[in-house]
């Protein structure tokens, strides 16, 4: 079948449709979702009963780097700086230094079973050297994976900002390859430049995108998610524009706004979240309608050495040589070496060698394909058994109470208070974002002129109001009187 303007919005929607279907049902076989939105790709596709054609590299690098934009900014929103911070310092070293260790490590090893050149060995080592934001995210929280001692803040921080290192080790060795008399040392200025530039794009960009976000006076409650779609892309497309990396910035400038006051901030991370799962399902269909299975039977085997090697050898020396300085119990670095998952990034990053037309272009994606496809049904599958093993994992009880997340939930605050809002308070005429309020806290209601209003970020207090604020415990309304000056 070939895809026409007639057909394509049928075919779209009706996967889209059995994936979620699929996916509803695959938990309960203990298969990752995203690997079965892979197949379905695949079974719609030249080698599968759909027959669909679908042999554009181009098309699916374009719908891998969008849905990795949407993918990656839900994470950082969903990234709480208070749970980061301890950990920060071990996660950046992970995505960095981790990401390095392990494409060269690999590399080697690619070099010396294949009969590639060192240069394509280290441009398949790059390609799968970091772990996938959008198999990390969405297995641990769909299997609601409570871990020990800031084990999952340290796996998502460097799951969602590995990727830029990743792209960067990419783009330099694909140059190396297409440009033999380059020397290695040539790509330093290029990887100094994307990351610089792109960690101060990103804060630039998420300061000035909560300027605003705050100030725009918008007519309506939908229109403020448009808005940060809107500033998503210009952070990304700018960021690229000046030579930085537009991945790293999106993250950073989503972290810096999920952690201030919003307008609006609840019904933007319900959306993001919603268009998060959107964008993994489109990506795993797109990177599955492309693969021909039958032309990786031919490299299953050399594909799966390679694969052993990265989980088993190439990613725990990453992780074990970059945590070395770092006090850290060993089954704490053993689970992180394990949730190491490949997904659709690097076969999106695979791309880029079809689309600048090297030689061992098709077997490289070949390759990696295959490692990310395993990788997602070795350690996805085993990620509650192995944090079970390590003694890694919370128990149920304990696992209940940290899965609440006091400021998205709909469940009611422990306590309720009245605060009349005086005429020498400091609220009197400021924004509820404008006041600092603390995060274990909302105004649930404002009474005013004996009617209620329901709040929300851009409300004024107003003299006289009635607040009802509920909160999570007694002792956090000190917090709350500090913030209103009352």
């Amino acid at each position: 079948m070939n895809l026409t303007i007639e057909n394509i919005l049928f075919v779209g929607s009706l996967l889209l449709f059995l994936s979620l279907i699929a996916g509803k049902t695959s938990y309960k076989f203990g298969v990752p979702t995203l690997l079965l939105f892979l197949a379905i790709g695949m079974l719609a596709g030249s080698d599968g009963i759909g027959g669909i054609n679908f042999d554009n590299p181009q098309i699916a690098q374009f719908v891998g780097i969008v849905s990795l934009n949407f993918i990656l900014f839900s994470g950082g929103l969903d990234t709480n700086w208070t749970s980061v911070k301890p950990i920060l310092r071990e996660g950046l070293v992970l995505s960095t230094f981790g990401v390095l260790l392990t494409a060269l490590s690999l590399g080697t090893f690619v070099w010396f079973v294949t009969d590639f050149t060192i240069y394509e060995s280290m441009l398949l080592g790059s390609i799968v050297s970091s772990t996938d934001a959008a198999a990390v995210f969405s297995i641990l929280r769909s299997k609601n994976l409570a871990l020990k001692t800031n084990l999952r803040p340290t796996l998502e921080l460097e799951s969602g900002s590995n990727d830029p290192m990743a792209y960067v080790l990419t783009i330099a060795f694909l140059t190396l390859v297409i440009n033999q008399d380059q020397n290695i040392f040539s790509i330093i200025p290029l990887f100094l430049q994307q990351m610089i530039l792109g960690g101060v794009a990103g804060f630039g960009f998420g300061k000035l995108s909560k300027f605003i976000i705050n100030k725009i006076q918008l007519d309506f409650e939908g229109l403020y998610p448009v808005l940060v779609i809107a500033l998503m892309f210009i952070t990304f497309s700018a960021t690229d524009f000046v030579g930085g990396n537009g991945f790293l910035a999106i993250y950073i400038c989503a972290v810096y706004l999920g952690n201030q006051d919003l307008i609006h901030k609840k019904t933007i991370l319900k959306m993001y979240d919603g268009l998060a799962w959107l964008m993994q399902i489109v990506l795993f269909l797109t990177l599955g309608l492309l693969v021909f299975p039958s032309q990786i039977i031919p490299y299953m085997g050399i594909g799966l050495l390679i694969s052993l090697f990265l989980i088993l050898v190439a990613r725990p020396v990453g992780v074990f040589i970059s945590l070395m300085f770092f006090k850290m119990k060993l089954r704490r670095r053993l689970y992180i070496s394990w949730v190491g998952l490949r997904g659709a990034v690097p076969i999106v990053f695979a791309t880029y060698p079809l689309l600048a037309g090297i030689d061992k272009a098709h077997m490289i994606f070949n390759i990696v394909f295959f490692i990310s496809v395993t990788s997602i049904l070795i350690q996805g599958t085993t990620l509650s058994i192995i944090a079970k093993w390590l003694r890694v994992a919370l128990p149920e009880q304990a696992k209940k109470l940290t899965a609440t997340d006091l400021l998205l939930t709909e469940s009611p605050k422990a306590e309720m208070k009245e605060i009349l809002i005086t005429t020498e308070s400091f609220a009197v005429d400021k924004k509820i974002v404008e006041l600092g309020f603390p995060k274990a806290a909302i105004i649930a209601m404002i009474i005013r002129n004996n009617s209620y209003i329901t709040p929300n970020g851009s409300t004024k207090i107003e003299a006289q109001d009635t607040l009802i604020v509920l909160a999570d415990r007694h002792i956090v309304f000190y917090d709350v009187y500090k913030a209103l000056k009352i």
